[in-house]
């Protein structure tokens, strides 16, 4: 028994002499700011972490030394001159640490396998699947009644909606969290998603689930405390004794909610102080300059993960940080702390992944991989919210030179991160179209969004689609839209109607969409029912808690007889469901469709189609789509000087004949050429 325990202390001797030997390897690479307070942070350390088998303390301090500098990075420009810095810093050390020696062990499994590899959510095998949890299964233990269908689909994401405690009544959609750490009553407990992770992650499938960093429910312990005097809670929010301040914010800010929640600040009567709130009164937005609610969120962060979730969705990012004379929107601040909090989940719990929502422009959308210093660090995927919104415009006007122009002025992103890409999802379609695109195409901006807004919510004359305003803002014009992927592109209203050939171009008008986010490279995300064409549901309106956001027109129930129904080849769900697996299945054949490797726009001089060439070093994959509801004929010279001289479509496995130099594409026809 002596001789035993002699062996392990000598063994951990050694493993501290490598540990260490490795932090001065790294030693060059970091600044000697962060080198001393590495130091200063680490002297907790040996009781923090004497719990753990020596080899995974070992694991811990060269996490801790790897990535201590990208942390430092994020925290020092926005902390770093408070006097408390450095306690500030020792507790961060503490808390990773602390969960790292919570961390069930096959997690650290998985933490070591997504070590060895971090690009595992780049793979073209990845293929995401989003649902609100109630409209899905009704409960989180009734989803395992259906994870053989998602399996059958190639799910290797699933994105759980609206899973942690929210108010009653009026809860946007969800994201008026009244507690980060418990999951909503009404669908189950914590011992149930840990249960439910257990078994998505036993069938490959990684859960994500949402964190909502810009705000809180008014009716949160925090808030609730901030309301009663608590000075400590009240330093978590933006509270002011007047509208001085307010008023002064306000000249510079828009308005997100201009219809049911105008302005950004409201009276709470019980404290008599205004509050920010940029979404709605009962989202009160955190005050992030305060590094008490950095420790919140990462202890909040931390406690899920430690449940099996591997992917958060970080919840309105780009309003994080506020500053006088601006929108507060994508400050820079907002880019330390999202790398700082991305940092935190490479230390303690590699295993996790994180993706941005920030619905904003094209120019500060990249951002949220990271440019400049922050280049790949701040979040491992994010929204390509553009490529969306361009799909929707050259669906309505049968026109890609806009969609052409728009997504070829992306710069390019960091090899280590990906899109999420996305035809339709829980949230309205705001027409995110830039002027000086617009212009470019000798288009109108304004009048172009216009004629979107009006033509999906089937106001204009000849319109297929069936959609809903969302969200009117008559000082500029606004009408952001609501419907399903299958209503606005014309399946509704073809069923209505009984036109057959109107319902076959439906069909293919999804298909289209499907193939391609597949074939962009990133991960496609398919919103829940989108595989079978679920219609807009129109009954959301008799639910006293939905009938007040029109979004719950697109978010339906799951049709159970429809999936039944899903092999029957001579029905609708049966004709999209066969199309929809033939694409997931092409792109799980495909390397060229791996995020890591560049994606080119090319313009092949032709109004109706859209092409991309997603390059490799296997060769080029060409995927060509026809935005029209008529034939068209491509020149293939484009192709050619893309090293594409023998055109074989991967979707249908056969040759593209070739005549005078020129193929023939239908209506909405979909090519993925090599």
């Amino acid at each position: 028994m002596i001789q035993e325990n002699a062996s392990v202390s000598e063994t951990s001797a050694e493993e501290a002499v490598q540990v260490s030997a490795f932090r001065h390897r790294h030693a060059h690479l970091m600044t000697a700011g962060a080198l001393a307070c590495l130091e200063r942070a680490s002297k907790a350390l040996d009781e923090a972490l004497s719990d753990l088998v020596a080899r995974d303390q070992q694991l811990f301090r060269l996490r801790l030394a790897r990535w201590f500098q990208n942390l430092y990075d994020g925290l020092l420009p926005v902390y770093g001159q408070r006097e408390d810095f450095d306690d500030f810093m020792q507790r961060l050390v503490l808390l990773m640490a602390h969960y790292y020696v919570m961390r069930p062990e096959e997690l650290k499994v998985l933490d070591v396998e997504r070590d060895l590899e971090p690009d595992w959510f780049q793979h073209e095998s990845m293929l995401g699947y989003v649902f609100y949890v109630e409209q899905f299964s009704g409960r989180l233990d009734k989803v395992h009644d259906h994870l053989d269908y998602l399996e059958e689909m190639g799910v290797s994401y699933v994105h759980l909606m609206k899973v942690m405690q929210s108010r009653e009544g009026e809860n946007d959609g969800g994201y008026a969290v009244t507690d980060y750490r418990k999951v909503d009553a009404a669908l189950g407990s914590n011992e149930d998603l840990e249960a439910l992770c257990t078994k998505f992650r036993a069938r490959g499938m990684s859960v994500c689930i949402d964190l909502v960093l810009n705000h809180c429910a008014q009716e949160h312990p925090w808030a609730k405390a901030a309301q009663a005097g608590d000075e400590r809670y009240q330093q978590y929010f933006y509270m002011f004794e007047d509208r001085v301040l307010p008023d002064a914010f306000e000249r510079t800010l828009p308005e997100v909610f201009p219809e049911f929640a105008p302005g950004n600040f409201t009276l709470d009567k019980q404290s008599g102080k205004w509050v920010w709130t940029t979404f709605n009164h009962f989202q009160w937005d955190l005050n992030w300059s305060n590094p008490e609610v950095f420790l919140e969120i990462v202890d909040v962060m931390f406690e899920l993960a430690n449940l099996g979730v591997e992917v958060f969705r970080l919840d309105a990012v780009a309003f994080m940080w506020k500053r006088m004379g601006t929108d507060s929107q994508n400050q820079e601040e907002v880019f330390d702390l999202m790398q700082a909090l991305r940092t935190c989940s490479r230390i303690a719990s590699p295993a996790v992944a994180h993706k941005a929502e920030a619905i904003v422009a094209p120019d500060d959308l990249i951002r949220y991989f990271g440019v400049g210093r922050h280049h790949g660090k701040v979040s491992n995927f994010a929204y390509h919210n553009s490529l969306m919104v361009q799909f929707w415009s050259s669906l309505a006007s049968r026109d890609t030179k806009l969609m052409t122009q728009a997504l070829s002025e992306f710069p390019r992103t960091p090899s280590s991160i990906a899109w999420g890409t996305y035809i339709r999802c829980h949230d309205d379609i705001g027409w995110a179209i830039a002027d000086d695109d617009a212009d470019a195409v000798g288009l109108n901006g304004a009048a172009h969004r216009q004629f979107l807004s009006s033509f999906y919510s089937g106001e204009f004359q000849g319109s297929f689609a069936r959609g809903g305003v969302f969200q009117f803002n008559r000082q500029n014009g606004d009408r952001r839209i609501n419907g399903t992927l299958a209503s606005l592109s014309g399946l509704e209203q073809a069923v209505e109607w009984g036109n057959d050939q109107l319902i076959d171009l439906a069909i293919e008008r999804i298909l289209l969409g499907h193939a391609l986010i597949c074939g962009f490279g990133g991960i496609p995300l398919i919103y829940m029912g989108d595989e079978l064409g679920l219609l807009n549901d129109y009954s959301y309106s008799d639910n006293p808690e939905h009938a007040a956001d029109s979004r719950w027109l697109h978010r339906p129930v799951m049709d159970w007889d429809k999936v039944a129904n899903r092999h029957d080849t001579e029905s609708i769900e049966g004709r999209l469901y066969t199309g929809f697996s033939r694409i997931v299945a092409t792109r799980r054949k495909t390397a060229q469709l791996n995020a890591r490797y560049d994606t080119d726009i090319l313009d092949v001089g032709h109004p109706h189609l859209f092409t991309i060439a997603n390059r490799h070093p296997q060769g080029t994959l060409a995927c060509v789509y026809n935005f029209s509801d008529s034939t068209q004929h491509l020149n293939v010279q484009p192709l050619y000087e893309s090293g594409i001289v023998e055109l074989y479509d991967k979707l249908t496995g056969r040759e593209i004949s070739v005549s005078n130099d020129v193929i023939e594409l239908a209506p909405y026809a979909r090519l993925w050429l090599i």
